[in-house]
């Protein structure tokens, strides 16, 4: 598995909250129900029924309604200080969340009251205080994009209610002659112990926040706070960061043009281009968006590229519709082509057809696991292909078909790479060409989606029969495949009228903002997914029809991406500061709890 999936994983802990109402009623009957189990603990009188009514309706007052305030009074705080990311849901959920911890903690000092007959409820009140305080700061500060001493600020703000109401409930229900001291006691001790943990807060962030700085040049939480944004809202903002830290490279694209009488009726087309980093930001979707800058039926396999080649914006895909179609216009058409034929060198496996003057490679390392093929071992495949088979343009794919947890990327240095080398040397370059027939079909595969690895190109089949063998050429909009799965296909539909079938994806890492850091294709529905396979061969067969092929290289120039100095320097540093938090973030964050906890419980004033 690639170091950026890995980083992609975490999208993973970003989960749909709950819609408001439902964080509403929670803080409700969590609030009530925690003031009467710590009343029955408390036991200040004989009656469980008052136990129960006059400690729910306490805590409710104190903790309940003041919370649910502040879930109302952060969105709208946040907003005016320009934050984004904090719907009303996500504040009622902090606030639930926030008033949780408050309770646990409140019903743990009850227990040690009850344990030991003293009165702690004030103190256990105050340092639930100061944790969400400080929880509160740090998620406004990280999440929201706004200056820590705004977040400080409107950390304060369900605290404040809270202790503010438990004043009022205790002057005009409870006890008025000691209001004065409680008010200095709470402001003194609130006020020292919430800077302590506030300042832990802020040299952990800082502590984190360095490397990024340094090595890239960018902030931490911008980076955090624009990949919600997108998690949440789909917003591209996050580009604009990428956009700092870009490298123009020069790349590839490779194709292969099939035409009838009325003009060109399918590409396949093979960019040296990464579909990612995920979501919808950069490449992402590209093989989507490239195909549907053309008119006709449209393939775009994953080429040999990996998370080094990711275009920093969607508006990059555009050099590559460039390329392409320049590319188009130089074509020259005819009817030759040959079968398709497999061969194996150790793990490398490859299937080869040839098209006018130009050939077709498909490799893949199934049934092992593999993963992307670096730019430069694929332009060593298509320099000694092209040499060793006479022809002007190799179309590279990695078929991207056979995905395990441990799969890594093939890069130079790699045994797979002399395999793959090996395997290139065998093809027999005199092969008897033929005309040639296509059938094209797609299909959406509506009733699947993200959560089943299928991205928005669903499935597209082509079928290629020359001298009477029928190749049926199967891509998915997904990013890679279960090992094991491409068999399964393939063993489907051995009964079916063609003679060799391959199974490819584009790589898409739209998929990739549900659950992993990969979401290959195959872990649910398979029987469903081989269905489509079949339905889209069938269709196919029905749209056969002599076409005449073409084949092309174009160069991309100036393409913006991660680029090989700038995304292996990211995944490093996002791995280290996320070793270092592990034991950074307990130390502080134990430490100065600690402290707090002290100066509440036995400090002095």
């Amino acid at each position: 598995m690639s170091s950026m999936s890995s980083v992609a994983g975490l999208s993973k802990y970003i989960t749909t909250l709950p819609k408001t109402k439902y964080s509403i009623i929670g803080m409700i009957i969590i609030s009530f129900l925690s003031g009467t189990i710590y009343f029955l603990i408390d036991s200040i009188s004989q009656s469980i029924l008052e136990e129960i009514i006059f400690g729910g309706l306490y805590f409710l007052m104190i903790i309940g309604i003041t919370s649910i305030m502040s879930g109302a009074i952060n969105q709208q705080v946040i907003s005016v200080l320009d934050g984004i990311n904090l719907k009303i849901k996500h504040s009622m959920f902090l606030s639930a969340l926030s008033m949780t911890i408050l309770c646990l903690i409140l019903l743990i000092g009850g227990v040690i009251s009850r344990i030991m007959n003293i009165d702690i409820f004030l103190n256990s009140l105050l340092f639930g205080c100061v944790l969400i305080y400080g929880f509160n700061t740090l998620v406004f500060w990280a999440t929201s994009k706004i200056r820590f001493t705004k977040a400080v600020l409107a950390g304060l703000i369900q605290p404040v209610l809270i202790l503010a109401m438990y004043i009022l409930i205790t002057f005009l229900v409870i006890d008025t002659s000691f209001l004065g001291p409680i008010i200095l006691q709470i402001t003194v001790k609130a006020l020292i112990a919430g800077v302590i943990f506030v300042l832990a807060i802020y040299a952990f962030i800082t502590v984190i926040a360095s490397p990024f700085k340094k090595n890239l040049g960018i902030g931490v939480l911008d980076l955090l706070s624009l990949f919600i944004a997108h998690m949440n809202e789909g917003s591209n903002s996050l580009e604009g960061l990428f956009e700092n830290m870009s490298e123009a490279i020069d790349t590839v694209v490779t194709f292969v043009s099939f035409k009838t009488e009325k003009g060109i009726k399918a590409l396949f087309i093979s960019p040296s281009v990464h579909p990612g980093p995920l979501g919808d930001l950069g490449g992402s979707n590209m093989p989507t968006l490239l195909a549907n800058k053309f008119d006709h039926f449209t393939m775009v396999a994953h080429g040999p590229s990996t998370h080094d080649f990711n275009p920093i914006a969607v508006s990059e895909i555009d050099k590559i519709e460039n390329a392409v179609k320049k590319g188009l216009n130089r074509v020259e058409y005819n009817s030759n082509a040959s079968e398709f034929i497999r061969y194996n060198a150790e793990k490398a496996n490859i299937g080869v057809q040839f098209f006018n003057k130009g050939m077709v490679i498909l490799s893949t390392f199934a049934p092992e696991g593999s993963d992307d093929i670096e730019f430069g071992v694929g332009l060593t495949m298509m320099a000694q292909s092209r040499s060793k088979c006479e022809v002007e343009d190799s179309i590279i794919v990695d078929c991207h078909n056979s995905f395990a947890p441990e799969s890594g990327e093939v890069l130079p240095g790699n045994a797979e790479v002399f395999h793959l080398i090996d395997v290139i040397d065998k093809i027999d370059k005199n092969q008897p060409k033929n005309d040639l027939k296509i059938g094209c079909w797609q299909d959406n595969m509506d009733t699947m989606d993200k959560h089943d690895g299928i991205g928005e190109s669903g499935i597209k089949t082509m079928i290629i029969e020359v001298n009477n063998q029928r190749t049926a050429y199967v891509l998915f909009d997904s990013n890679n495949m279960e090992v094991g799965f491409r068999q399964e296909i393939m063993d489907a539909v051995s009964d079916f009228e063609i003679d060799e079938i391959e199974v490819m994806t584009t790589d898409t890492h739209t998929v990739n903002t549900i659950s992993r850091g990969y979401n290959p294709i195959g872990i649910t529905k398979r029987p469903e997914i081989i269905e489509y396979v079949k339905e889209s061969i069938k269709e196919a067969l029905k749209d056969m029809e002599k076409v005449e092929v073409g084949t092309g290289t174009e160069k991309i120039k100036n393409l913006k991406t991660f680029g090989p100095n700038n995304s292996t320097e990211l995944i490093s540093t996002i791995s280290s500061v996320v070793e270092v938090s592990k034991i950074i973030a307990p130390v502080l964050l134990i430490t100065s709890l600690i402290i707090a906890f002290i100066w509440i419980f036995f400090g002095s004033f």
